[in-house]
């Protein structure tokens, strides 16, 4: 399959102009070495009015620049992108619900439990929530290198809190999750959201697994010294997802900006795609998107993660209604359903190790001044 590179479109020509301040953030960014680059989008008013980038794939000097179309290693946004939207479209089509039991679908979950495991409660609710009592992440790879360890392992992790008590991120939910998923559907997860979200939404670039002859198009996320031994690029970082055989739940999607925000313009327009095509009802829209109200305290709704206050990763001006999800590569999606806009932050922040944080500095002053530039 041949890579052919994103064109700005006409109605984001003006957005160097109009988004000069966000664009200073991300240039300042690559200064201090936040990240070496970036790719970064802006939908308003369902047109893109953005679609710029900074920087180089590496912090050497004839590195590739990164390019409006470049791709990046979407990590955690992979949860809404792939994971969340196949569990609406599953639950618009009445296979999916909500409080069914994971036992159930997954009886390796609960089979040969401990009593008072409390396993047998888990819902898929609550995966998606994050509020299972499962753990947030576990170094599974490092004792089941392949697909089928893994998922035994998973199966056979104890829980840490009693279902539905604690909100706690948690990878190891999703990768349930996307497990759940692949039963319910009948059908692997990477060809699930190949046929059931990317081709209906036009996503040229949206893809677990992206062939070789990709890899000069994809930013670098880490030169991974401690595993691999090599540089990560056009092969996903997080190292479940690569034992997993790179498609998950948790992670495993590459994109470019664009794509996320073609994806974001179908959640802005009602589960609509630019086709016309209803991928989404605007009814499990709403469900999905309404901030959970247990476990106390908890900023998250179903898949999706809302503004936490008085600190955001999307700053300060992204309404109470507004729905997105951060990428641990440097990524990041916030969709905001009572203004319309929509915005798209990648980033390789973890190259070439990933010790630096800036990443939580720059988000916010981004996001800010994306706000700032549109009202």
């Amino acid at each position: 399959m041949t890579f052919v590179p994103a064109s700005v479109p006409r109605s984001a020509v003006d957005g160097v102009t109009r988004f000069a301040a966000a664009r200073a953030v991300l240039e300042e960014a690559v200064r201090n070495s936040a990240f070496p680059g970036a790719s970064y989008g802006v939908l308003a008013g369902n047109e893109i009015v953005a679609l710029d980038s900074v920087g180089r794939f590496t912090y050497d000097e004839d590195s590739p620049v990164v390019l409006p179309g470049t791709v990046f290693d979407l990590a955690s946004v992979t949860k809404v992108l792939a994971t969340t939207s196949m569990a609406m479209i599953l639950h618009d089509h009445h296979v999916l619900h909500l409080d069914a039991r994971l036992g159930d679908i997954l009886p390796g979950f609960v089979i040969g439990m401990a009593p008072g495991s409390g396993k047998h409660h888990v819902t898929l609710r609550m995966l998606l929530a994050h509020s299972s009592g499962l753990p947030g992440y576990a170094r599974l790879f490092e004792h089941h290198p392949t697909p089928e360890g893994m998922i035994r392992a998973v199966l056979q992790l104890p829980l840490e809190a009693a279902p539905g008590t604690r909100a706690e991120y948690s990878d190891i939910g999703f990768i349930l999750l996307g497990k759940a998923l692949e039963v319910l559907a009948g059908d692997f997860i990477a060809r699930l959201f190949r046929m059931k979200i990317a081709e209906p939404l036009g996503l040229r670039t949206a893809r677990y697994c992206p062939p070789n002859n990709w890899r000069t198009h994809i930013a670098p996320t880490e030169h991974d010294m401690k595993w691999r031994h090599r540089i990560l690029q056009g092969e996903v970082q997080d190292e479940n997802c690569w034992a997993l055989g790179g498609a998950s739940g948790h992670a495993g999607v590459f994109a470019d900006a664009l794509d996320l925000l073609r994806f974001a313009q179908c959640i802005l327009n009602g589960g609509k795609a630019e086709s016309g095509r209803q991928i989404f009802s605007p009814e499990t829209i709403q469900l999905f998107a309404q901030r959970e109200k247990n476990p106390s305290g908890t900023t998250r709704a179903l898949g999706w993660d809302t503004p936490s206050r008085p600190e955001s990763s999307s700053g300060q001006y992204f309404s109470d209604h507004s729905i997105g999800h951060l990428g641990y590569a440097g990524t990041s999606l916030w969709i905001d359903r009572e203004k319309n806009i929509a915005a798209v932050l990648l980033t390789n922040r973890t190259w070439p190790d990933r010790v630096n944080q800036a990443i939580k500095e720059v988000r916010p002053a981004f996001y800010n001044a994306v706000m700032k530039a549109l009202f």
